[in-house]
């Protein structure tokens, strides 16, 4: 297996340290000149047949359409413009893996079976995300904060991945246009999100994310018969909806299953396992699912939808 990485970044050397673990050697390559297919990186596509794409956004077009024939792990959001997505339907390879990190979570591995649980159908969610990284001296020179390299903010770096878990398990209808601001005025680019969603089964869920406020990760989805919770470092599934006492009035219902995680931990849990599911193909040579590829599509144009 030969390996190349495509950006240095925070979440390149995560990847780096899982390819180690596994004993996978690997390149480093970083242009030297911006936006530059240099002579360094047609040297590697010559040379290398597996290429990770964790360079910023805006760059992933530019080098999906260099690479296509080869194996690639790209970051989301696959694309920032709404033509290049109509280029990329057109590239399926089946060699082209797109990395939402809940694809692997404990929450979508539940969500998945929710059926196991007698849970019915699904009627709301409610995702809040935070932290507070834009309190932090450096934010101002993070790209996060640069209009130029995160166009549409924390809701392109960090909302995608809940878009995409909504979507993946329930399948979306459609998304207003989501609400972006900038609250800090640190940087250029958005810090705070809030988007609404409408399943295929006309479900609501609603998804807000900040680098505004204090550490703050919970997840609350509501069925016909029963609901699921996820807060700080546990997840809940309780039903069913009758649930009376000896009265005949409802009561809280009754505690299913309790799951204890870590947040960090599920997160990069599920990192490696997206990472591990990708080597896994490449080993054996095997393409990827349609299914996979068309759900990235789909999920990458509820970020292009609007102008801002």
């Amino acid at each position: 297996m030969k390996v190349v990485i495509i950006g240095n970044g925070g979440q390149s050397k995560k990847i780096q340290k899982i390819l180690k673990r596994k004993k996978i050697s690997y390149d480093i390559y970083k242009p030297k000149i911006k936006l530059s297919l240099d002579s360094e990186f047609r040297d590697k596509i010559k040379k290398f047949n597996i290429f990770f794409i964790t360079s910023p956004n805006t760059t992933h077009f530019k080098y999906l359409k260099n690479l296509s024939k080869k194996y690639i792990f790209c970051e989301k959001p696959p694309v920032s413009k709404l033509s290049d997505l109509e280029k990329l339907k057109k590239m399926n390879s089946g060699k082209i893996y797109f990395n939402f990190n809940f694809r692997f979570s404990k929450i979508k591995e539940i969500l998945e079976l929710s059926s196991r649980y007698k849970l019915g159908e699904l009627l709301y969610g409610n995702i809040i995300n935070s932290h507070g990284l834009a309190y932090k001296k450096d934010y101002k020179l993070n790209w996060r904060s640069n209009i130029k390299k995160n166009p549409l903010g924390i809701y392109e770096t960090v909302q995608i991945h809940f878009i995409d878990l909504v979507n993946f398990c329930f399948s979306i209808k459609k998304i207003d246009k989501p609400t972006l601001l900038n609250l800090s005025s640190s940087g250029t680019s958005y810090d705070t999100s809030h988007s609404k969603i409408y399943a295929e089964n006309n479900a609501v869920i609603d998804i807000f994310s900040t680098y505004k406020s204090c550490l703050s990760n919970k997840k609350y989805f509501l069925f016909q018969n029963g609901s699921l919770e996820q807060s700080n470092n546990s997840i809940t599934i309780r039903g069913p909806a009758k649930n009376l006492d000896k009265k005949g009035f409802f009561k809280n219902p009754n505690l299913i299953k309790k799951f204890t995680i870590s947040n960090k931990k599920d997160f990069d849990d599920s990192l490696e396992k997206s990472v591990n599911f990708f080597i896994k193909h490449c080993r054996r040579q095997k393409k990827f699912k349609k299914k996979l590829f068309l759900k990235s599509i789909s999920t990458n144009k509820y970020l292009l939808n609007y102008k801002f």
